[in-house]
């Protein structure tokens, strides 16, 4: 098992390299850049920027060198000195800017991944056990409701039924009064309620998807020829159902790791800005429209460092269920 960990780290060393230069590649494609975007304005605002200025602006963000170059000092402080650069639409540190969101995120994220699998787990094994039932039909229904309907449109529905009918306004992750306000008890205590709605939003689709696959994987384990045997030789329900064809059914949640980690940092950006909710979801996109670009490219960096490590829990996880798979990847 530690060769299998070893050799599976040793693969993921290439291809951080690999991502992060595609990252930054990515990010410098687009024609001109933030600092092109912030001269057009002030030059609108009636302000007249010189060439020297230009030429200062140009060498306090660094745009005075090579991508190449930028690439490197970028990638060396991130190793050295944990630093992400410098947020030229904030003018702050990228860490700074994030930090807080990206906590937001995770809270919200963790919840919602809980919840689903609560849900999701217990009503999929139901269906799958009580096959063309009327409640199989019915979380059917449900399930296919779930995974058509955008979770933005029903955070626009809930928001606008609770609305007209009490008049209150759900929006956001905090009163009026705690918006700004530094952290307290008070404020998690205010916060606290008004993490319900993300939550049902977000896990809704998640909760329709995995109620199909868990169903569907424990229907095809069901149909196998051990479970048959085992019936036969007297094996009571309960502990057939649950020794192997749960096991092998919720399979699919341990590979899907590798989506579920960056997803808990990009969450649903149209969501967040329908709610009005201070996350990672809305900053990244307004970064990569004001192309902003450390503050970008670290947000997919992470992404794809998480999808990476995601994906090595996924196949460590995997590999300890079934030593096929480590067998398997040691000898290749």
């Amino acid at each position: 098992m530690l060769n299998y960990i070893g050799y599976r780290v040793l693969q993921l060393i290439p291809l951080l390299i690999a991502i992060s230069i595609i990252v930054f590649v990515i990010i410098q494609l687009p024609p001109g850049d933030f600092l092109t975007t912030y001269i057009a304005n002030l030059k609108l605002s009636g302000t007249e920027v010189n060439d020297s200025a230009i030429l200062n602006l140009k060498m306090q963000y660094g745009l005075d060198k090579p991508m190449y170059m930028q690439y490197l000092v970028w990638m060396k402080n991130i190793i050295v000195h944990g630093d992400l650069g410098r947020s030229f639409q904030w003018n702050l540190p990228v860490t700074q800017v994030i930090g807080e969101r990206l906590a937001l995120t995770m809270t919200i994220s963790i919840i919602s991944l809980i919840v689903v699998w609560i849900i999701a787990i217990p009503i999929g094994i139901y269906s799958a056990t009580n096959q063309y039932s009327v409640m199989d039909y019915i979380f059917t229904f449900i399930g296919f409701i779930g995974l058509a309907v955008p979770g933005f449109l029903i955070a626009l529905i809930i928001i606008y039924v609770i609305f007209t009918q009490t008049g209150m306004s759900i929006t956001g992750l905090f009163s009026p009064e705690y918006q700004d306000a530094p952290w307290s008890m008070d404020k998690i205590i205010n916060m606290l309620p008004r993490l319900a709605l993300p939550v049902v939003v977000i896990g809704m689709s998640g909760t329709a998807g995995l109620i199909r696959i868990t169903r569907g994987m424990l229907l095809d384990e069901l149909s196998k020829q051990y479970v048959i045997t085992a019936r036969a030789k007297g094996v009571s329900e309960r502990k057939l159902l649950f020794k192997y064809p749960v096991r092998m059914a919720i399979n699919p949640l341990i590979s899907t790791i590798g989506w579920t980690l960056p997803a808990l940092i990009s969450g649903e950006a149209i969501v967040s800005i329908v709610l009005n909710m201070p996350t990672t979801g809305p900053m990244l996109l307004k970064a990569l429209m004001f192309q902003d670009m450390y503050l970008a490219g670290s947000f997919l960096l992470i992404i794809s460092v998480l999808t990476v490590i995601g994906t090595l829990l996924s196949d460590i996880l995997l590999a300890a269920l079934d030593p096929r798979i480590r067998y398997g990847g040691a000898s290749e």
